[in-house]
């Protein structure tokens, strides 16, 4: 079993708590790690480049001259692309690179991720994060009183906007929900802040 040490968010230390071994105690899978992270950072690409073909470029309505008795090449447009100005041949399109793997790859990933975050000492649980109003100096004197100084990102329960709001100015801090959290983003964050609640939707989405 896993267990790790919960905090209140002044720091305090409450208890333990108990995570599911089938999502926080796994070997993990680099291999399915490695594909996912690649499949969504290729998602993140924009894919908006793009050049004018012969159909896109202006002029060349008329044949520059006549086909035969000039001694030079015939020619039909100005704007063919052998010609300065004249569209662009096989050149890239406006597409998108995003492609999707199958669920259990995703899910897979996911808890590998986790289960290394646990087994790394990286993985912070919070009894809970609540604000009376989006302050964000209040959320940094909660990652002060967890000796958190280093990227981070926190993963909230779903509904928790103060939270949130309080947290998203503080520069290297990312939120999430359970449901939202990325393996891209959980790789990228050197530790992980993820209150009570959002451990029980992890465990009931991934177990």
């Amino acid at each position: 079993m896993a267990n790790v040490k919960l905090f209140d968010q002044t720091g305090k230390e409450l208890s333990s708590i108990e995570l599911n071994p089938a999502v926080f105690g796994i070997e993990p899978n680099e291999s399915v790690v490695f594909d996912v992270i690649i499949s969504q950072r290729a998602s993140l690409r924009q894919g908006t480049h793009a050049v004018k073909n012969r159909a896109a470029v202006s002029g060349g309505g008329r044949k520059p001259w006549r086909q035969k008795g000039t001694g030079r090449a015939r020619q039909g447009s100005i704007r063919s692309p052998q010609w300065r100005g004249g569209g662009v041949v096989f050149g890239p399109t406006p597409r998108s690179y995003g492609y999707k793997l199958p669920q259990k790859m995703r899910r897979l990933a996911l808890k590998s991720v986790y289960s290394a975050k646990v087994a790394e000492e990286k993985f912070v649980a919070v009894d809970s994060l609540s604000f009376a109003a989006p302050k964000t100096a209040e959320f940094a004197n909660v990652l002060a009183a967890l000796a958190i100084d280093s990227k981070v990102l926190v993963i909230l329960e779903e509904g928790n906007k103060f939270a949130e709001l309080s947290a998203r100015n503080i520069p290297g801090v990312k939120v999430a929900t359970a449901k939202t959290a990325s393996v891209l983003d959980i790789v990228n964050a050197d530790k992980l802040l993820v209150t009570k609640e959002a451990i029980s939707t992890i465990e009931e989405v991934l177990a």
